[in-house]
Order: structure tokens, then C-alpha cells, then sequence
């Protein structure tokens, strides 16, 4: 039996339904892969939560259900402390980062957490595009310096192992170009709007779903698929994208008269990323609005559908695709990342 200490940033929809994954799976982890995980510290918005002994991940769900903070955990809480002076002081081997992505004010503070982790020598985990986003080649070159693991599966699409899929499954092949619908909302809100549901209360319904943030227009406005494309690129096609390369349009522009149309003539609006190299040694990456035909691998998604096609020189084209009612999935892509690691 191997004791992972691990460190857990960001309580939000997957920390807290990772904690939940925790005890429903403690005793596969340990029968079956010798795994005994050990939280022993964790944070959120307000404050952290220290004990070197463990952490109860059953209390700390509790707590987030209830709307309170990690720094309310008995005898253990720290009203007040960030999660880099958590991450400085923890004992643990691992980091899980599942953080807001916070592109906008330079992605922190999952940034410096992972940076951090790195730097102790500790494993690092997230499903968190922002870091990524904005240093992925420095992460994995500081992850390198220090002997780690970074992985960083669950950023892409959920719980379908997109990055696991391009990076290990595909070797020796060159992959000429990538479609993906790695955003779930977009194809959601344009299928209420396809069936008559107002703009408002379509996104109203997406948000009580939980799959629509607060700030809509990172979704709607392809900011998170044009993301998610950039860190696809940068690690199954190793090409140094950034996003400011990624031509994007959102779903607002497409009239509602249009998605009626596409429908009737048997297509499926998505949102599509697309990254495909070009005869210089670059790569072309787009997001947009477009009607799939249905003899397309993409083109029959279901509302909480997300999915990826490769196209190789030696494989063909491969399809793989994911229906992620719930967070769960995405909580759950940690867990994998934890096997690729230590299992």
C-alpha cells in the first residue's frame, strides 16, 4: 500500500466532486491499485484547511455543499491563507489544481500554485486550461528540471481523455489535422435555441444545468474552446500555439433562422475547433459556428456532448466522444491523471 499525500486548489464544482469521488473509491484505490490517497490540505476563495495526518474529504464536500468555506473545517481551517502559502508549506507529493481559470488576471492563482508544486518537487494534476494557456511550455519545462509530472488531461474535454488519446495512443503517426467540440454549452444552447427556446431563457436554462458560467461570454463567445485548442495543439501537436493565433467567432452570430435551417436540412450546429498544419511547419486554428452534416463524426453530437477526430498519416482518422451529463467526468480526470502517475 502507497500513501499519496496530495494537496487539493479550488473547492468549486470538480474539487468539491472529487472529494465525493474520493470516498465512493477509496477501497477500489487501495484493493486494486495499492493506492491510499490522503488529503492534507486543501483550499478555496476564503481560506485553507491544513492537517498533516489527513483531511476528512467527506467534511470537506459537506462544507461546499453547504455554501461555507474550507477555513470553517474543525481544528483545521486557516480563515484568510491563500492557496500558494498552503502550497509552500504543505508535506505532500502531489498538487491537484482544479482553480478557476482567471485568463484574464494572468490565470492565478493556479499559475503560481503549480509553479510552486513544481519547484518542490511535488507531482502536479489539473484540469485548469489557464496556466496552460498561458505557459505550457514553461511548466513542462520546469516539471522536467525537477523530475515531476504535469498532467493536465481533464483541460480539453472533460473526462474524455482527448490529450491521453493524441499523445500516447496515436505515436509514430503524424497528425495532419484536429477537429474538436471541446465546448459542451455552445451546442447546448444552440439546440434550446433551435427548438424555439428564447436567447435568455436558453442561457438561464444552461446556467441552472451548471454547464454556463456566471461570465457567459467565455463560453459563448468561444473564448474557452479557443483554449482548450491551444493546449490540444500545444501537446499533440507540439506546436507552440498561443491564443492570440486562433481565429474565433462565437455563437452569437449565427441567427436563430439559420440553426432552424441547418436542422431541416439534416446538419448540427457546433462550435468547432480546428487546428491543421499548413506546408511551413505552422499550424492554422480556428473556432466557429458550423453546420456539421450528419456523415460527419461530429455532426450527430447530443446536447452534453463533447468529442475529438484525428486525422493521421498511418491511423486513419480516429473518432472518440464523450456525454458528460454532470461535472463529474471532469472531477474524474484527475483521478486518471493520479494512475498515469503513480499506478
Amino acid at each position: 500500500m502507497r500513501d499519496i499525500r496530495f494537496v487539493l486548489v479550488g473547492l468549486g464544482n470538480l474539487g468539491r466532486r472529487f472529494c465525493e469521488l474520493l470516498v465512493e473509491k477509496d477501497a477500489l484505490l487501495r484493493e486494486r491499485y495499492g493506492l491510499r490517497l490522503k488529503l492534507v490540505g486543501a483550499a478555496d476563495s476564503r481560506g485553507t484547511a491544513y492537517a498533516a495526518a489527513s483531511l476528512d474529504p467527506a467534511l470537506v464536500a459537506q462544507l461546499k455543499r453547504e455554501g461555507r468555506s474550507i477555513a470553517d473545517y474543525p481544528g483545521a481551517g486557516r480563515p484568510g491563507e491563500s492557496a500558494l502559502a498552503l502550497v509552500a508549506g504543505a508535506d505532500a507529493e502531489l498538487l491537484l489544481e482544479a482553480s478557476p481559470v482567471n485568463l484574464a488576471q494572468g490565470a492565478e492563482p493556479g499559475l503560481s500554485c503549480i509553479r510552486a508544486a513544481l519547484r518542490k518537487g511535488m507531482h502536479v494534476s489539473t484540469p485548469n486550461k489557464g496556466p496552460l494557456v498561458l505557459a505550457f511550455r514553461e511548466l513542462h519545462d520546469l516539471a522536467a528540471a525537477n523530475g515531476v509530472s504535469l498532467r493536465f488531461d481533464g483541460t480539453v474535454t472533460g473526462g474524455l481523455p482527448a490529450i491521453n488519446l493524441g499523445q500516447r495512443e496515436l505515436r509514430g503517426a503524424v497528425i495532419t489535422r484536429v477537429e474538436a467540440v471541446p465546448n459542451l454549452v455552445t451546442g447546448y444552447i444552440m439546440d434550446l435555441l433551435t427548438d424555439g427556446v428564447p436567447w435568455d431563457a436558453a442561457l438561464a436554462q444552461a446556467r441552472a444545468e451548471g454547464v454556463l458560467e456566471a461570465d457567459a461570454s467565455w463560453d459563448l463567445e468561444g473564448w474557452d474552446a479557443a483554449a482548450k485548442l491551444v493546449i490540444l495543439t500545444n501537446a499533440v501537436l507540439e506546436y507552440p500555439a498561443r491564443l492570440e493565433e486562433v481565429g474565433r467567432a462565437g455563437i452569437a452570430s449565427v441567427p436563430v433562422e439559420e440553426l432552424r435551417a441547418a436542422r431541416q436540412q439534416g446538419r448540427r450546429y457546433r462550435l468547432l475547433a480546428t487546428a491543421e498544419r499548413d506546408s511551413c511547419g505552422g499550424c492554422r486554428l480556428s473556432v466557429k459556428p458550423m453546420a456539421l452534416p450528419s456523415e460527419h463524426p461530429l455532426g450527430h453530437l447530443g446536447r452534453k456532448q463533447m468529442g475529438v477526430v484525428y486525422h493521421t498519416d498511418i491511423f486513419g482518422s480516429i473518432t472518440a466522444l464523450i456525454e458528460e451529463l454532470t461535472p463529474v467526468p471532469s472531477a474524474a480526470s484527475m483521478l486518471r491523471d493520479i494512475f498515469d502517475i503513480f499506478a
